[in-house]
């Protein structure tokens, strides 16, 4: 119980950091924001992809708005780590796990707040879900993996980086990996090389995974495969930032 009560203290402090800085959470809203309009409006009328393009831009735009709100994360993680805020939980009654299980909630609260307004607009542009009850609630569960598996590799680049300055650049690549897979353009219609990469890298089932479930037409094998990628990327970032709070802390 103790942990938990630790990790409820810490994702306070954290709420308390970013309405302190709420330009974090501005950036994160207003970059995709702007790429749906740039996609949309500027890009959308060149791609036939079979749907209306709101439609099938949408669920790779969700994608995006979560990797663009990861790098506070990470940088908030390292500053914890270099600025000497564990240790002073030295020498307090505090489960120093509870900093990293409050940085992931964290993530996950800010995400889900920013991929709300994300939809809400998709909505005002023409995005047209058909997903039933129970496939919305499959889409909040898709979500949900993913946030936490990209939360706790976010974790472990924070902690494995020397400065609050290069645990933001660390996390550049998750940022743009949406960016190679079916997020703005089916895979099939890129060239040779990254057409396979798209094919094979694990966002591309995630958007895949919630493309369907937000058009009615979910598909199992995508499913299963968001899923594993989910579990397995969650885990190796668990591990990864546990062994490098551990070394650190």
């Amino acid at each position: 119980m103790s942990a938990i009560s630790d990790s409820t203290t810490m994702l306070r402090r954290n709420f308390r950091h970013t309405l302190r800085n709420p330009v974090t959470m501005i950036n994160a809203i207003l970059v995709p924001i702007f790429m749906m309009f740039l996609m949309v409006y500027v890009f959308g009328d060149a791609f036939s992809v079979g749907v209306s393009y709101a439609d099938y831009a949408t669920p790779g735009l969700i994608m995006t708005t979560i990797c663009y709100g990861i790098s506070p994360t990470a940088i908030a993680v390292n500053s914890d780590m270099t600025t000497g805020f564990i240790n002073r939980l030295r020498v307090m009654h505090v489960s120093r796990a509870a900093v990293l299980n409050a940085h992931v909630v964290t993530t996950m609260l800010r995400s889900l707040v920013a991929i709300a307004l994300i939809v809400g607009v998709a909505l005002l542009m023409g995005f047209r879900p058909s997903a039933s009850p129970l496939q919305w609630l499959g889409v909040l569960g898709i979500v949900a993996l993913a946030v936490t598996a990209i939360g706790w590799l976010t974790v472990a680049f924070g902690l494995a980086a020397k400065t609050p300055e290069s645990a933001g650049i660390a996390a550049v690549p998750l940022m743009l990996l949406p960016f190679l897979s079916s997020a703005f353009v089916p895979a099939d219609k890129m060239g040779v090389g990254a057409r396979q990469f798209a094919e094979y890298q694990p966002f591309t089932s995630i958007i895949e995974t919630l493309r369907g479930l937000l058009t009615g037409t979910p598909s199992a094998s995508a499913t299963i495969t968001a899923v594993a990628w989910c579990v397995g990327l969650g885990l190796v970032g668990y591990l990864w930032a546990r062994r490098s709070f551990t070394k650190r802390a």
